[in-house]
């Protein structure tokens, strides 16, 4: 993350136990009463569909998104999930295409995230744009057929391009193909939990399972007050959101959990393209370093402010640790 390069992020030190609730809505009902933040409005958005699995099973990646569009259709929530089509040879190729038009049938839109999910920073401008090409083969036939239109297209790794002319080669080709970049401007890394929670449940270990949901969200809610907090420092006020999330089983399992994190946080899920309406969305993207940063650290280069790192969390090193020996074996 670039704010690392920056050399000011401290890890705060926080009490986990006191937010154990936060994957039980029931237990939240129970906290001590807080003062409800003012409110706010977020996009909901799913990269690296079908999905993230740490191992190839097919029931498992169709109960992951049964799951996950279950919980967004129980609270009326709008979502757009961004497809890496090589996903699809991955496991059993026509099931996971049932599991897109699933979203499709849902109410939910289809954003391209690549073929191959590589980044530009490493094969270059000209593989990069091929590669996003060879990533709209089955979705868009699927979006116009549905009535449509595909238009969202989300950076790997928000690695946008390195250096500068490679980011304006790959932003003049979107433009010109009618994509519109989506941006991200919360992210909890909820992929590094991901690959454990999964490891554990696969097991059959729900002690850890559980024990990983637990720190995931209220990590999660810590994190979402941060970039509020980091908003009021750059545009004096709340943004219309836009989160990144994964299409995982550890966010399918947590939906309960995410939506009582929204509805503390007095957020209101609205359409990407809603959210898009926001000024800030206006404001220039200057950063062409080949770090993946979310758009709040880009914008703070831009308009020459600081950003609240003093307060800033990683993930838990125990987590961390955990996904890097799954990630390697």
């Amino acid at each position: 993350m670039f704010h690392r390069l920056l050399g000011s992020t401290v890890h705060a030190v926080l009490a986990i136990a006191a937010l154990g609730f936060a994957c039980n809505p029931v237990a939240a009902a129970t906290a001590t009463p807080v003062a409800k933040p003012s409110p706010a409005n977020i996009a909901l958005t799913f990269d690296d569909l079908p999905g993230i699995v740490l191992k190839p099973q097919q029931d498992y990646v169709d109960a992951t998104n049964k799951a996950l569009i279950a919980g967004l259709k129980r609270h009326h929530f709008s979502a757009i999930g961004f497809v890496n089509e090589g996903k699809l040879d991955d496991i059993i190729r026509a099931r996971q295409i049932a599991v897109l038009r699933r979203w499709l049938k849902a109410g939910f839109d289809l954003g391209n995230h690549t073929f191959s999910h590589s980044s530009p920073n490493q094969i270059g401008a000209r593989s990069y744009i091929a590669d996003i090409a060879r990533g709209e083969k089955v979705i868009r036939p699927m979006m116009d057929h549905a009535h449509r239109k595909l238009q969202w297209f989300r950076h790997p790794y928000l690695e946008t391009g390195s250096p500068e002319p490679v980011k304006a080669e790959i932003d003049q080709w979107l433009a010109a193909h009618g994509y519109r970049i989506a941006p991200v401007t919360i992210d909890a890394d909820d992929w590094e939990f991901a690959e454990p929670y999964d490891n554990a449940v696969m097991k059959g270990n729900k002690a850890e399972a559980t024990r990983i949901r637990d720190i995931y969200l209220a990590y999660t809610e810590r994190t979402i007050g941060w970039y509020r907090r980091a908003s009021m420092a750059l545009f004096g006020r709340d943004i219309a959101y836009v989160m990144l999330l994964h299409d995982t089983r550890l966010n399918a399992d947590c939906f309960e959990g995410l939506a009582a994190i929204l509805a503390r946080q007095n957020m209101h899920v609205i359409p990407l393209e809603q959210a898009m309406l926001d000024p800030a969305y206006q404001t220039p993207d200057n950063y062409a370093g080949k770090d993946g940063v979310e758009w709040l650290e880009r914008w703070s280069l831009t308009l020459n402010k600081e950003l609240p790192w003093d307060d800033f969390e990683d993930v838990p090193k125990g987590i961390e640790k955990e996904y890097n020996r799954l990630d390697s074996q």
